[in-house]
């Protein structure tokens, strides 16, 4: 019971870290709070001596696909390999190009916008596009002189849909694949149409709500980007494409996911420093990556990682499994992992419900419905996903407000509505899979 009323401790701590002092600003370094209060939580329930120390060690170096170290070195692994295309300016100047053919109407502007993030998400995550694209539209609408909230949102709703594409579009995709042995080609063949209905409920949506604000013209110009280091940039873009074509087939092959993205990145630097010993100057992109990879995921995984298996350990998730059950998964476990999310955040959900889903004997379209409720609870509220975290940080840095009620409107028009789409064709689509 003293675990428990930790663990539900640590993460109302959290979420009131992620609402209320999201960061500690210590000179020019910012220290994301929302992790030190799950490290808290995790160290409190190891401390209180009522778990077993040695089953919590054991499943930290397990040989197994759920492995949060090996999750890690994915997700990490990953971000680097699109960080460093987002360092050279790529995905910037990707984005000026097809933003600067939109002529003087917001409404183009707008859809190219979505279908531009949308496309990248799937072949990245909506952690990377969170950090690329939100800047640019923030320096964007500055200089086109247009309100940025409807491609704001865009962005965000876009990243957070389309991510459920591919397993690494999310890193709770990985961990909830991961753990229930579904490989990269299976994944992706039940969830791109759930991905896709709710890509298009949520488009249509968004359409809807700033529909006014996007009949006004355009008066300023799109920002002209473009990349100064070509062979950098196609080294990037060449790693980035086989790494994720390796993925797709790692399963065939015999090789775990994490090989082949670490060694995507081993790689990428190995290249990186030859082509900066030849042209003899320091290859700064590189650290541009170290610098702007998501470190504080690992304690905040690894303690959220600790709770969940401290809980499982005393019968919590099996008892919560065996009261859902089986029936009626999909809705079942899309609306509370959805829920949840927004409770104590997306990965954590994961976590405790990879537990939940194993104990209850609902399978494989409980863990696709969790996906979709991870994903799409990104956006129901900030609190819903790092991404959402991030997001917040950088509009504060901006000097524009998007607070916990604009986001929660938001998530009301559009995070419902694509919920159910996705759902209800993850029900159709598991029937005749």
């Amino acid at each position: 019971m003293l675990n428990i009323i930790v663990c539900v401790s640590a993460c109302a701590l959290m979420i009131a870290c992620v609402l209320f002092f999201p960061e500690i600003r210590i000179g020019k370094l910012k220290i994301g709070t929302y992790w030190i209060a799950a490290a808290a939580g995790a160290i409190t329930v190891l401390a209180c001596g009522q778990c077993d120390l040695a089953a919590v060690g054991s499943a930290l170096v397990a040989d197994t696909a759920v492995n949060p170290v090996k999750i890690l070195a994915l997700f990490l692994s990953m971000t680097v390999l699109s960080v460093f295309l987002d360092e050279l300016g790529f995905f910037r100047a990707l984005a000026g190009f097809a933003l600067r053919h939109t002529g003087k109407g917001q409404k183009k502007l707008f859809f190219s916008l979505y279908i531009t993030v949308s496309v990248l998400t799937v072949f990245t995550s909506n952690d990377v596009i969170v950090l690329s694209f939100t800047p640019f539209i923030c320096y964007f609408a500055k200089e086109a002189k247009i309100d940025p909230m409807p491609y704001l949102a865009a962005e965000f709703v876009a990243a957070n849909t389309w991510s459920m594409a591919l397993m690494i579009g999310n890193p709770t995709n990985i961990y909830l694949a991961s753990a229930f042995g579904i490989d990269f080609v299976k994944y992706f063949c039940v969830s791109i149409l759930p991905t896709l209905a709710a890509g298009v409920v949520s488009l249509a949506l968004l359409f809807l709500l700033f529909r006014k604000k996007l009949a006004t013209p355009i008066e300023g110009q799109a920002e002209r980007c473009r990349v100064e280091d070509g062979v950098a940039m196609w080294i990037g873009v060449i790693h980035l494409g086989a790494c994720t074509l390796l993925l797709a087939v790692s399963s065939y092959i015999g090789v775990e996911m994490w090989i082949v993205s670490l060694s995507a990145v081993g790689s990428l630097f190995l290249c990186n420093l030859v082509l900066a010993a030849f042209r003899k100057k320091p290859p700064k992109e590189l650290g541009g990556c170290i610098r702007r990879a998501p470190w504080q995921l690992v304690p905040f995984l690894l303690s959220m990682f600790i709770m969940s298996e401290v809980l499982s350990g005393q019968g919590t998730c099996a008892a919560i499994g065996e009261w859902l059950g089986a029936d009626f998964a999909v809705w079942k476990y899309g609306t509370l992992s959805f829920v949840f999310s927004n409770l104590i955040n997306n990965i954590p959900m994961s976590v405790f419900f990879s537990s939940v889903i194993a104990s209850s004997g609902a399978g494989a379209e409980a863990v696709f419905a969790t996906a979709v409720g991870s994903n799409l609870g990104a956006f129901f509220t900030p609190v819903g996903a790092l991404a959402g975290i991030m997001f917040g940080a950088i509009l504060s840095e901006h000097g524009i407000k998007f607070g916990f009620l604009q986001f929660l409107k938001l998530g009301i028009c559009i995070a419902v509505p694509a919920l159910c789409a996705a759902l209800g064709t993850l029900l159709w689509t598991v029937s005749f899979a």
